[in-house]
């Protein structure tokens, strides 16, 4: 096997590792719910283990044997693994991201940037996208917002045809979507509402801009702009659940801030006639 550059193949992967003939693992990372993306040759280091990865598909499991060439070596590492260790590792392979293409892209300026072919800045904007999304899936929300920006300043090109303009809004769609909802998660509405509001300029229907906005404006307190564009999205999805309760939510706060707008000149008369 020739192993990829190490920057380039990102693994989530569950393991335990165990010495010949023991019950417990010497090492495990499977008391996580979502491991964390690990490099090859990085964070995993392992010979053995660095091959076996990538003969494997996301979401296969596997049993591999690593002799101590493949392994720990002559020397081990103790105190937790002895000299010349045979070892067998149980690995289930969650998710696996190739950054090859992506990494030498944003490695070139500006203006080489502007030389690749649009395919592979698609491709490119495609795959910060997806390590955006299983950051966003840990809940590392500051770590996704950077890498859906990052997939989105790339994609600023003029197009040359109709056909590019509808690849390139396609995609820039997606990723409006993902930064207007991390936005919401990272408690900045205001931002989430900008994004969701360019989502719209693409696709006016956009149900899920829709509901990103009204929720945005629900969070900053705005009721009206809140209701337009959640009325906008149920027009749209009339059963949508999510949609559905957050105009129910709506109404509730709205109910709530009336109410203490009633209590307050209630209390500012009174303190008129006691005056």
């Amino acid at each position: 096997f020739s192993l990829l550059p190490a920057p380039c193949l990102g693994c989530a992967v569950k393991y335990s590792g165990y010495l010949e003939d023991a019950d417990e693992p010497f090492c495990t990372n499977c008391t996580t719910k979502l491991p964390r993306l690990m490099k090859l040759g990085e964070d995993i280091t392992l010979g053995g283990l660095e091959i076996g990865l990538l003969t494997m598909k996301k979401g296969e499991m596997a049993r591999f044997v690593f002799t101590p060439v493949y392994a720990y070596g002559q020397q081990g590492c103790p105190p937790l693994i002895p000299p010349n260790a045979t070892v067998l590792f149980e690995v289930e392979l969650l998710d696996f991201l190739d950054s090859a293409e992506s990494d030498a892209f944003f490695a070139l300026t500006a203006e080489q940037q502007d030389t690749f072919p649009l395919q592979k800045v698609l491709k490119v904007a495609d795959t910060e996208r997806e390590f955006g999304n299983y950051l966003y899936r840990k809940q590392c929300f500051e770590g996704a917002k950077e890498r859906y920006k990052r997939a989105y300043s790339i994609l600023g090109r003029s197009p040359s045809s109709e056909a590019e303009q509808c690849q390139i809004d396609a995609s820039k769609l997606l990723v409006l979507l993902n930064l207007s909802v991390t936005y919401l998660k990272l408690e900045h509405p205001a931002r989430a509402l900008t994004y969701g509001e360019k989502a719209l300029e693409i696709d006016q229907r956009n149900t899920k801009a829709l509901f990103r906005c009204g929720q945005a404006c629900l969070c900053m307190t705005e009721y009206k702009k809140a209701r337009d564009f959640l009325v906008r999205a149920q027009h749209i999805e009339p059963f949508n659940h999510d949609i559905n309760n957050e105009l129910k939510k709506l109404a509730s706060c709205y109910k709530d801030y009336m109410e203490k707008e009633k209590e307050m000149c209630c209390r500012m008369l009174a303190n008129l006639n006691s005056s």
